[in-house]
């Protein structure tokens, strides 16, 4: 039953249906995707979705290649474009051995009957070409290309020399045979999604590079241009694509007896035989890539969690070091591990440590201040209360001396310790260059020796194990110069009246050591360690008071801050009368790693 519908008032109720479920689709879809992302949110870890993403999509890329660039779809058009050629030379021949009219037919013009001789036939000899001239009987024809074109479904269509045409293989049957036809729908287009999906299939089978293929019905053959020179009596193949972008192979072979062209034979493939193998194989390759993708997917998960998994507890543990201050929290231990996993554990917690360490070398500068700032506040505090108390010149002019002199000691105790604070951040900032020892020694002594003092002592330097231009170190000429000052500052505090202190920069493999001698009375042994910690002091020949007790510290850290290291030690002397040995003075030694 045909529907008389009009034309605009289908189209019109077929866009209404295709826009009426857009909205509900596209919720669906939103809701399906924020599910999904919900799931692998909360399943898996940022940095597992990126490894398995970025790995199937090598993959895809992979296989979107080998689909897109495949050569089996060319070669299989090739083929069936040479079977059709045989398949077609065996048909023409065969139509040309049957094409003539009945052989027990002898054609004989009446008219010329009686102007034949004896011996002679129907056709005039001086034109032997119109012996060839047989028309294409489709009677006799007919059954031949049934029977030769029926197992391959591939339809065969015969032109006679004008181009027009004769036999057509889907138009013949046999007895008993019934052909059943479906009525195209009258006004009505295809759906949009079947546009859609032939629209994609055509992209990804490639039939963009193809024309479009046109059935021409009973029109004349020459339409085509294989028909067009097959009729010169040359082969030829064409490759098209249909509506639905199927390809259509068609090859045109002249039927002809010795050079007489009597006919076209037009023979094509039916619409997805050739796609339906390629689709096949692809199928193939899509069935390895989605082995490969689940291999691949549970191989990255693995790979993920061995890098995820420590990461996030790294993470966690940072996080808890941060937070937690009342205990001491430790970063995961993935040391054993031999890769970036275990390289970074192991500066994490080597990190946490030195934080832990700075910590609490704050925690105990910041008592050390406060036990050192107390004692002169609390000796400042008596007197300047014992002070209006005071009845005499002579007690009011001692008790003003010991304020001055705890104003003093605190003012040398606030520029020591500010000295101290700043120095870390002083080295971080500034970068190190390359100094000179044998210029920075020979300044240091030259003033020390030019400044008058009332001790009388004097400043050697000397250079051993190399020329004075291979003493060169890496670091801060104005902290190391303020380090070997303060060395000779202290040596010469020891020194007797008139006595001696030497310098020594010696030359070592990879190092170069600085090395101060004095002859005083030495280090106790029990303070060798003792006397580069914070506000320790251990001077009994002079007042409580007359020192901070950092200069040491400072020059320690200054040191350890540059790769290096610095110790005290005695210089043995000969023994005594009981056999003990004895000491000619003490030695500080820095040892600085060489430029």
């Amino acid at each position: 039953m045909l529907d008389r519908t009009p034309p605009s008032s289908l189209e019109g109720s077929q866009v209404a249906l295709n826009m009426r479920p857009a909205r509900p689709w596209s919720r669906l879809v939103h809701i399906l995707a924020r599910g999904m992302r919900a799931v692998l949110n909360r399943s898996f870890s940022s940095l597992t979705r990126r490894i398995v993403l970025l790995n199937l999509a090598g993959l895809v890329a992979l296989v979107s290649g080998i689909l897109w660039l495949s050569q089996f779809r060319a070669g299989l058009i090739e083929s069936r474009v040479q079977s059709l050629l045989v398949q077609g030379e065996i048909i023409a021949g065969a139509i040309a051995a049957s094409a003539a009219v009945d052989g027990s037919v002898i054609p004989i013009d009446p008219d010329k009957l009686f102007e034949m001789q004896l011996g002679g036939s129907g056709a005039s000899v001086d034109d032997p070409g119109a012996l060839l001239e047989f028309p294409i009987n489709p009677e006799r024809v007919a059954p031949v290309l049934r029977r030769l074109t029926g197992p391959t479904e591939t339809q065969a269509r015969i032109y006679d020399r004008e181009g027009n045409l004769i036999l057509d293989s889907r138009n013949l049957y046999g007895r008993g045979d019934i052909s059943t036809f479906d009525l195209p729908p009258i006004g009505q287009k295809p759906p949009f999604y079947e546009k859609w999906w032939n629209e994609i299939r055509r992209f990804l089978r490639g039939g963009g590079d193809f024309p479009i293929y046109r059935d021409v019905g009973f029109r004349n053959g020459k339409i085509y241009p294989e028909v067009a020179q097959a009729l010169n009596g040359q082969k030829a193949s064409m490759v098209r694509v249909n509506d639905r972008g199927e390809v259509v192979v068609s090859v045109a072979i002249p039927v002809q007896r010795f050079r007489g062209v009597l006919g076209v034979l037009l023979l094509n493939t039916q619409g997805g035989e050739i796609d339906a193998v390629i689709d096949a194989e692809r199928l193939q390759v899509l069935r390895v890539f989605l082995v490969a993708a689940l291999v691949m997917v549970v191989l990255s998960v693995l790979m993920a969690r061995t890098i995820a998994g420590p990461v996030r507890k790294l993470a966690a543990g940072a996080e808890k070091v941060r937070r937690q201050h009342r205990s001491r929290e430790e970063i995961p231990d993935f040391s054993h591990r031999r890769d970036e996993i275990g390289h970074l554990s192991r500066s994490l917690r080597d990190m946490t440590d030195a934080l832990y360490a700075r910590i609490a070398a704050i925690e105990s500068f910041a008592a050390d201040v406060a036990h050192e700032l107390k004692n002169p506040l609390t000796s400042l505090r008596s007197a300047v209360e014992t002070l209006p108390l005071a009845k005499t010149d002579s007690s009011r002019a001692r008790l003003l001396e010991v304020i001055q002199h705890d104003v003093r000691r605190l003012d040398r105790l606030i520029t020591d310790i500010s000295d101290a604070s700043r120095l870390d951040a002083e080295l971080q900032r500034q970068e190190a260059t390359k100094v000179d020892l044998s210029r920075l020694l020979g300044t240091i002594v030259t003033i020390a020796n030019e400044v008058k003092r009332d001790d009388g002592v004097k400043v050697s330097l000397g250079f051993e194990g190399g020329k004075p231009q291979d003493f060169v170190v890496p670091g801060h000429d104005s902290r190391i110069s303020q380090v070997i000052t303060n060395l000779i500052d202290n040596a010469r505090s020891f020194s007797s009246q008139g006595g001696e202190v030497r310098v020594t920069a010696r030359k070592l493999k990879g190092a170069i050591e600085i090395i101060v001698d004095d002859d005083g009375p030495g280090i106790r042994p029990d303070a060798l360690q003792r006397i580069f910690e914070r506000f320790y002091t251990d001077r009994p020949h002079q007042d409580y008071g007359q020192n901070s007790g950092l200069g040491l510290s400072i020059s320690r850290q200054i040191i350890e801050a540059h790769g290096g290291r610095i110790w005290a030690e005695n210089r043995p002397g000969p023994a005594d009368a009981e056999g003990e040995p004895t000491s000619l003075g003490a030695r500080f030694v820095v040892r600085l790693p060489a430029a």
